[in-house]
């Protein structure tokens, strides 16, 4: 893996290219960037500033984004597939049919976000902060939430989800084991 500046990033992005696996990005600041489909893979992006960056259709998959900052993100369509995201903040993100199979959210901050369609499946959402978050249609099979608060989520199905007494349900109450 090979540290790449935000200025290289944006300036071959720019150009046209799109495959940047592989690459550290870690504190990087992309506020605000339109990284529209982009492919970081496998990518290094801990503690990267992103509020408001564009990364619909992006490829995140295995990507280390631990502590990064996508709060009102657009990542719609994207592939974050078996990321670290542990302790990062998604709050008001628009993850639209964001694929997160095997994901790792776990101490996130996703308040508000928009995981509509979004395919949670066996991801680990342990303590994480979904109040207000919109889980219409979204696929939660064997998906981990255990001291997670889902506090006025809209629309959670949450049969087939992995919770115990420490879950705080839609309602506010807490599950049983």
């Amino acid at each position: 893996m090979h540290r790449i500046s935000v200025e290289t990033l944006l300036a071959e992005y720019a150009q046209g290219r799109r495959d940047f696996s592989n690459v550290d990005l870690s504190q990087a600041d992309l506020f605000e960037c339109n990284l529209k489909g982009i492919n970081l893979q496998g990518s290094n992006l801990n503690q990267a500033y992103l509020p408001y960056a564009n990364l619909s259709e992006a490829n995140l998959q295995d990507a280390q984004l631990q502590e990064a900052d996508l709060n009102n993100a657009n990542l719609q369509f994207a592939n974050l597939s078996n990321a670290d995201l542990q302790h990062a903040s998604l709050s008001r993100s628009d993850l639209y049919y964001c694929k997160l199979v095997g994901t790792h959210l776990t101490y996130a901050n996703c308040r508000s976000a928009d995981f509509r369609y979004a395919n949670l499946n066996f991801a680990d959402l342990s303590h994480a902060n979904l109040s207000n978050a919109q889980l219409a249609q979204a696929q939660l099979i064997k998906t981990k939430l255990f001291g997670c608060t889902l506090f006025r989520a809209l629309l959670a199905d949450l049969d087939h989800a992995e919770t115990d007494i420490t879950t705080i349900f839609p309602s506010g109450h807490h599950g049983s084991d």
